[in-house]
């Protein structure tokens, strides 16, 4: 829960907001609303003037609308006209006069089992309180509130959290986000509605004993539900998963709502809810299902009429290219995950993109965000021509591109023409496509799988593989990708959907692993989900990376925006594991997770995960740099329209997936980026 910045809101007639007094619980809730399910109270501490404000929430939305006009007797105007200098003498100034917080009510259960209530005090993510001011606000509050009511401070930021460190928690007792919200029952991940037959599943087995006949009429509800899930109505999760899953990304891109609800089972069973028509909605502060009593009268979704067109690709003879030599543009050549590399290095080596278009989007009342950017690259004030520069250099210092070798399509296409049974596959496959024959699809890509990882490599495909990247045939541990012209896409990721290896040493097994990669071309969930969309199989090619291995201290991936608060401007989000970033991308780890502010600054742990301590102060604010660029490279890779005929043109709003890895020595790899699908 963060107290927002924004403005603008008209306030109503009616105010009960109160000045001076102690505070019980029938004043809170008197007073409260409600946010992600829990009551909350704005409150502003007057420190020239020794007393505190309780914010009628109803009628104040916004602190700093309050102090403007009812304290100072600003016109709103006047505020919007001078927003972020108000915002930094409310949030930043370590002098400040009012301090701005929110108390929320919690309940949780205490070590005998009995209920406790007890109030969370913060403030916004971007105050910088210091030490100091952060006892004083506790003490202030503390000791206007009934003293039957526990109050703890959670501590809004990263910096917040170092500056508590020196102050004993007995004096202020506290809780972290992850404590207070990592163990709640329900959890949005991808907001949205459907209608549908809820389908409920309590082992993989049950799911996978009828996941041939799911479609679009269904929810899904399961512990962890598969990779490989068909497109249905709805996801529901009974264990934790995050918002960068590869099942959440799966539901982001198609727009259906997915949540964690820890419940459900016991919802299931008490309302019998399984195979029942469900009404269910996902958003930020509620997750609801509300059972039908009649079957409903569905149309058949858009995305049943939705059709993702490919540039045609290019086939003729093309050499295997180191990816510094690649740009955007020779997606149809060597697919868009290798093209979007080459383009990378282009921006990191070049430093002549603009990666400022971001923040000079109009974001009212403010007029851009440049002074902010300026801010977070460490000036007072910039020229645009100066601060294009310093983010430039700002990127390059903190991120590198991968280097390795691009194999191209016409690769591919000389391989499969080179076996007469690969072909005759392919026809068989297209064959049973034309005819819309589902129920042989899955034998029919099984088999053409089998003859692709079988089929020998002609002695002229090899020696142009070993002649591109020598450093195979010593043993050095390499890592293939794919590289499609089918996957990244806006509209049509097809995260999780064709190979990777990432254990190859040799000739032998370079070979092996670039047959799995065409191969997963045709796989029956590759196949299934290109036909849904429109996607021809005569218009889908597989390029190849190859790349040697990076040993990775840390790794995840970083998206450039707020995933379950759509409408945050400032918030990027990152997860991360010990090690390679492929744990956190198959999901075999609950990574931590983050939340960091590009705007204001700062940033804030989201959960743990899997680990039972947080990241040093020092990677934390590595993590920050990592953040900052993802922002600034929004502005190139989505400014830009980089990603396809789908891609939807410039709009520096549309964010980024970013896969990551950080060395032993603390420097960053960017494995991959592509565009996030809202």
């Amino acid at each position: 829960m963060t107290a927002p910045l924004f403005t603008g809101v008209t306030e109503p007639a009616t105010d009960r907001t109160v000045v001076g007094e102690n505070l019980s619980l029938p004043l809170f809730r008197t007073l409260s609303g409600v946010l992600a399910g829990h009551p909350y109270l704005k409150v502003v501490v007057d420190r020239a003037e020794n007393t505190w404000h309780l914010l009628d929430t109803a009628a104040h939305p916004f602190h700093v609308n309050y102090i403007a006009t009812r304290v100072l007797g600003m016109e709103l105007d006047a505020l919007d006209a001078q927003l972020d200098a108000f915002n930094a003498s409310v949030y930043m100034d370590p002098g400040r006069r009012f301090l701005l917080g929110v108390l929320s009510l919690h309940t949780d259960e205490d070590q005998e089992g009995r209920e406790r209530t007890f109030l969370v005090l913060e403030t916004t993510e971007a105050d910088t309180m210091h030490g100091e001011l952060l006892d004083f606000f506790y003490e202030f509050v503390r000791e206007r509130v009934d003293g039957r009511l526990p109050v703890l401070l959670k501590p809004a930021n990263h910096g917040q959290e170092e500056e508590l460190a020196a102050i004993s928690e007995q004096r202020v007792p506290r809780i972290l986000s992850h404590e207070l919200f990592g163990s709640r029952t329900r959890t949005p991940l991808n907001p949205g509605e459907a209608t549908g037959r809820l389908r409920f599943f309590r082992t993989h087995e049950e799911y996978a004993a009828v996941a041939a006949g799911l479609g679009w009429t269904d929810i899904v509800a399961m512990p962890c539900l598969p990779d490989e899930v068909p497109r249905v109505a709805g996801f529901l999760n009974t264990a934790p998963i995050t918002p960068l899953s590869h099942t959440n990304v799966l539901a982001s891109g198609w727009g259906i709502p997915n949540a964690i609800v820890r419940d459900l089972e016991q919802l299931v069973e008490k309302d019998g809810l399984d195979g029942a028509w469900v009404h269910y909605r996902v958003y930020e502060d509620e997750i609801t299902l509300e059972r039908l009593e009649h079957a409903p009268d569905l149309r058949a979704p858009a995305w049943h009429q939705q059709r993702i067109r490919l540039e045609p690709p290019l086939l003729e003879e093309a050499p295997v290219l180191a990816l510094h030599r690649l740009r955007g543009s020779d997606r149809d050549r060597y697919g868009t995950k290798a093209a979007n590399l080459g383009e990378l290095h282009h921006v990191l080596t070049g430093r002549t993109a603009d990666l400022t278009a971001f923040y000079g989007r109009p974001r009212p009342p403010r007029e851009d965000l440049y002074q902010h950017l300026a801010a977070r690259l460490g000036l007072s004030a910039a020229a645009p021509a100066e601060l294009r520069s310093r983010a430039a250099d700002f990127a390059a210092r903190t991120v590198a591109a991968p280097e390795g070798v691009a194999l191209p399509f016409a690769l591919q296409q000389r391989f499969l023409a080179s076996s007469p049974a690969v072909q005759q596959g392919i026809g068989k496959l297209k064959m049973a496509l034309e005819l819309d024959a589902t129920d042989v699809l899955d034998p029919l890509c099984l088999q053409l799988q089998q003859l692709i990882r079988h089929t020998p490599v002609p002695g002229c495909i090899t020696r142009q593989i070993s002649r591109a990247f020598p450093a195979a045939a010593s043993g050095e541990r390499l890592v293939v990708r794919s590289s499609s012209n089918a996957e990244d896409l806006p509209g049509f990721s097809a995260a999780g959907v064709y190979d990777s290896v990432t254990t190859v040493r040799g000739t032998g097994e370079l070979l092996d692993a670039v047959r799995q990669v065409w191969a997963s071309l045709v796989s029956p969930r590759s196949v299934r989900l290109r036909h849904q969309v429109g996607i021809s199989l005569d218009d889908t090619y597989m390029g190849v990376i190859v790349q040697e291995y990076v040993p990775a201290a840390l790794g995840g991936v970083l998206v450039t925006c707020n995933p379950t608060r759509r409408e945050d401007f400032r918030n990027v989000y990152l997860n991360c594991s010990p090690g390679s970033p492929e744990q956190v991308v198959d999901g075999s780890v609950l990574p931590q997770q983050y939340l960091y502010n590009t705007v204001e600054g700062g940033g804030r742990t989201v959960a743990l995960g899997s680990w039972g301590d947080g990241l040093s102060a020092a990677t934390r604010a590595r993590l920050a740099a990592l953040s900052l660029t993802g922002r600034l490279l929004q502005s190139h890779f989505s400014g830009t329209g980089v990603g396809g005929p789908d891609s939807g043109g410039s709009d520096v709003d549309r964010p980024l997936d970013i896969e990551w890895l950080m060395t032993g020595s603390g420097d960053f790899r960017l494995v991959q980026i592509r565009p996030y699908a809202l």
